[in-house]
């Protein structure tokens, strides 16, 4: 019972001054017993004793005041919630890690982009790019900021920046250390945007060389060795006009482009009859569809088809679909111009216009990319006809900027339908 009894009393006791009990009252035992036998004087028995008291009980005063100390500073600073909250909080992947390279907090976004990080483990298991391990250890090492750029292929071809900054942060005792925060951005977008202008400005600059070249050597001709033949003036003087014209087109077209880009964030409100666009664009390429002996024919409702939008811009869009298979589509003998309500995807309705020409169609592989600037499927022949490899492009971002959107489908041999799809108005009730 007495056994019991000890063992509950000790038992409501903190661990550590429960097993120093215990160590005393082993030693009070061991030490009695020789006291009892004449083994140990009872002088020299006390004094060791006292040693043992203390061997017992100064470990336990000092982890109770390290404990006390501790609890006064509220732990680990960088383990605190909060900054583990605001490392959560940030919008780019986030890692934190100490001076030794080990994860401390990561957000969501950190967790996506490197599925292996794990908390207390080492960063670099878990990011493998060389550039990223170097910029890391040369951080660490001087306590400074450093830029890595890496590409990642996984799930798909991205240009991440690294950015490693070093934070100064309080310790548990008092002191400061630095940790590292390591930011991960996404530079595909801008990466993507500066090889599209780089392209845009050497497509352009072909486009417009290349007319103003054969002006410039025809001129030189007609001042030289034409100077007096008639014959190869009024020729040369026709050849001169065309690739004029070619070139004031390709200017227009770029100019238009540059007009709907800086206003594709402003939505058309005005509301427009595409009905009477339709046939005015129809009416004035009948030329065209003359000789190319292509016959246009259109099917619209007989009552107004409302829209928002910008006159001018649908104009143009008109035309230059229209335009286009007329002149792509001539060996279908017919293009079909229709308008009709349907819904979209998303349920909501919308006003599809569809140009469709029977001619030999578009191979699988160009369409992704025809409404991309400059790209021809057949480079020869789209300069032959005349065009300046904006059109599509154009009206993709008149479409854009209308809130609808572009379809296009060709099956090879039978003929290709672009479709311009604008969001329906809706009806007024009462």
């Amino acid at each position: 019972m007495a056994i019991d009894a000890s063992s509950s009393i000790f038992s409501l006791w903190p661990d550590r001054l429960r097993h120093s009990a215990i160590v005393l009252l082993t030693a009070a035992l061991a030490l009695a017993a020789l006291v009892t036998f004449g083994e140990v004087s009872p002088a020299r028995a006390i004094a060791v004793f006292i040693c043992v008291v203390g061997a017992a009980l100064v470990p336990w005063r000092l982890h109770d005041a390290v404990t006390s100390r501790e609890d006064t500073l509220g732990g680990n600073p960088v383990e605190a919630a909060a900054v583990q909250a605001i490392v959560a909080g940030m919008p780019d992947p986030a890692v934190l890690l100490d001076r030794a390279g080990r994860v401390i907090h990561f957000n969501a976004a950190a967790s996506q982009l490197a599925p292996a990080l794990r908390k207390n483990e080492l960063a670099q298991f878990a990011l493998r790019s060389p550039d990223i391990i170097t910029a890391l250890r040369e951080a660490i090492a001087a306590a400074e900021p450093r830029r890595a750029s890496y590409l990642d292929h996984v799930p798909v071809d991205r240009w991440i920046e690294l950015i490693i900054t070093p934070v100064l942060v309080p310790t548990t005792f008092g002191g400061s250390d630095y940790c590292m925060l390591m930011t991960f951005h996404d530079q595909t977008p801008l990466r993507r945007a500066e090889e599209m202008r780089a392209d845009f400005v050497a497509n352009a600059s072909h486009e417009l060389r290349t007319p103003l070249a054969a002006l410039s050597g025809f001129i030189d001709t007609l001042q030289g060795p034409a100077k007096d033949d008639a014959k190869a003036r009024e020729r040369f003087l026709g050849i001169m006009h065309a690739q004029a014209t070619r070139m004031a087109r390709l200017i227009d077209d770029l100019l238009s482009l540059s007009r709907v880009e800086l206003s594709a964030h402003v939505r058309p409100d005005t509301l427009v009859d595409i009905v009477p666009i339709i046939r005015q664009v129809a009416d004035g390429l009948e030329p065209l569809a003359s000789e190319r002996q292509v016959g246009i024919e259109i099917d619209l409702p007989a009552t107004p088809v409302l829209i928002a939008g910008d006159r001018e811009e649908l104009l143009r869009l008109f035309e230059n679909l229209i335009e286009n298979a007329l002149k792509y589509g001539a060996s279908g003998g017919k293009v079909v111009v229709s308008a009709a309500a349907a819904n979209a995807p998303d349920g909501a309705g919308e006003i599809r216009v569809a140009v469709r020409d029977f001619g030999p169609g578009i191979a699988p592989e160009h369409l992704p990319r025809l409404t991309e600037r400059f790209y021809r499927v057949d480079v020869g022949d789209s300069r032959a006809q005349g065009g300046t490899g904006l059109g599509l492009s154009l009206v993709k971002h008149i479409v854009n900027r209308h809130r609808g959107r572009l379809l296009i489908e060709s099956v090879p041999k039978n003929g290709a339908t672009f479709t311009a799809c604008f969001p329906r108005i809706p009806a007024r009730s009462g």
